[in-house]
């Protein structure tokens, strides 16, 4: 029995072709999901709730409630320094009042310069309040860029409370007919709802969210 014969049904099966080489140049590349042009995709860094978009400065309304502050700031040092001046002049008063009622307990002096110096201290009391404000705005403003929660809430508060203040003497001026008398707690109003808002809206709460590293 012969091998070599192609039309023998029991032979070897015939040799198959060698297959195609491969394409010129370089090896082919192993099959799988496409990959993207250069580096390895990143990982996408963590935002704020609706989106990855973090913001990287402060919000308009926060930017303005800074302002804000640092105005009423400086109106609460001016009216503190003044307070301070008077209550020195109450107590100066007081005092001359104290040397000419000394000589006798029915002079008339005596009840005034103990009135004075009841004056002079409630005055003295109003003036470190609005100094004590005062530093309160500033330290607010300034942690604005760094602070977090315990900042956006002591903000809402204190601005509430001055909204109150503000309606206060607003109304009051209303009640006087003064147009004078009605401006600036209209303005204070308004200083004191900006303040108040800006830490609420969403783009506020972002920001005193966002992630500090």
């Amino acid at each position: 029995m012969s091998f070599g014969d192609p039309n023998n049904p029991y032979g070897p099966p015939p040799s198959q072709p060698p297959s195609a080489a491969p394409g010129y140049g370089y090896p082919q590349a192993p099959a799988g999901p496409p990959q993207g042009y250069g580096y390895p995709q990143q990982p996408a860094y963590p935002g704020y709730p609706g989106g990855n978009a973090m913001p990287q400065s402060m919000p308009g309304l926060l930017v303005t409630a800074r302002a804000f502050l640092y105005l009423i700031s400086a109106v609460q040092i001016i009216g503190g320094l003044i307070w301070l001046y008077v209550a020195a002049f109450v107590n100066d008063v007081s005092n001359k009042a104290d040397d000419l009622g000394s000589s006798s307990e029915d002079n008339p002096f005596t009840s005034i310069g103990e009135g004075g110096h009841t004056a002079a201290g409630l005055i003295v009391f109003f003036a470190l309040i609005a100094l004590g404000l005062a530093a309160l705005s500033i330290t607010l403003g300034v942690k604005f860029g760094r602070g977090g929660q315990g900042v956006r809430i002591t903000t809402v508060v204190y601005g509430a409370l001055g909204g109150v203040l503000g309606l206060i003497m607003l109304f009051a001026g209303m009640d006087s007919g003064l147009a004078s008398a009605v401006i600036f707690p209209l303005i204070w109003v308004v200083f004191a709802a900006v303040i108040t808002a800006a830490p609420v809206v969403p783009s506020g709460t972002a920001w005193f969210n966002r992630p500090r590293y």
